[in-house]
């Protein structure tokens, strides 16, 4: 089971919480998962691969249900803030004009992007798009995470390695991921690099550690 399924969703009400927190009756909730949508593909499409690692969205008020409260975790802030809070205003104003309602935004940064899987995942796609050997691109990411303080990771890298006529998978991994221990801290990612020879798929697996009861 822990080797065929998310292991993000699979963990979620466990040890993980969702990405969008609402307040809401059972009617409105289709139309939220498509605002959710448009919001996090609004904000993903602003930059290409602007090292943004998660996009949380809450409603959890009643009396404050006009209002939307966006928190954007990212590498590199700066890019999403831009000079003088230019950017950031942009983004603002935009999801405002998507939503009609009352947008806080708020921009984290990610201390440890090497042990965040959506940002390795990136930064994979970003160099094999460079045309870097996947070889070299895999242990790279590997290094570089358990310099961050990774207990576990794990790459697999498919499609025309290399510009190889056979398409194939080729998986990399040093430490532990145990998939199947529900309390084991794992972070996930799967992305596509657009390389000259074709799709790339990245996945990309990272072990923090275990979450004992009353560390949630």
């Amino acid at each position: 089971m822990g080797q065929k399924t998310n292991p993000n969703g699979l963990r979620l009400g466990i040890i993980r919480t969702w990405d969008s927190q609402w307040c809401v009756n059972d009617k409105e909730i289709p139309a939220l998962i498509k605002e959710d949508f448009l919001i996090r593909q609004l904000i993903n499409n602003f930059s290409k691969r602007n090292s943004i690692s998660q996009i949380e969205i809450q409603r959890l008020k009643e009396k404050t249900k006009n209002r939307i409260t966006i928190t954007i975790h990212t590498a590199k802030p700066g890019i999403i803030i831009g000079k003088d809070g230019e950017t950031r205003n942009k983004i603002q104003a935009q999801l405002k004009k998507l939503t009609q309602k009352d947008i806080n935004l708020n921009i984290l940064e990610v201390k440890n992007p090497d042990k965040t899987a959506v940002l390795v995942a990136q930064n994979m796609a970003e160099q094999l798009e460079n045309r870097m050997k996947f070889r070299r691109v895999q242990k790279m990411a590997i290094q570089k995470a358990f310099k961050a303080g990774a207990k576990g990771i794990k790459v697999l890298i498919s499609g025309r390695l290399n510009g190889d006529e056979i398409a194939r998978s080729e998986r990399h991994d040093e430490g532990r991921v145990p998939l199947h221990t529900l309390r084991a801290d794992i972070d996930y990612a799967a992305l596509e690099a657009h390389t000259t020879y074709g799709v790339l798929g990245i996945k990309v697996w990272i072990f923090h550690g275990e979450v004992l009861p009353g560390q949630t």
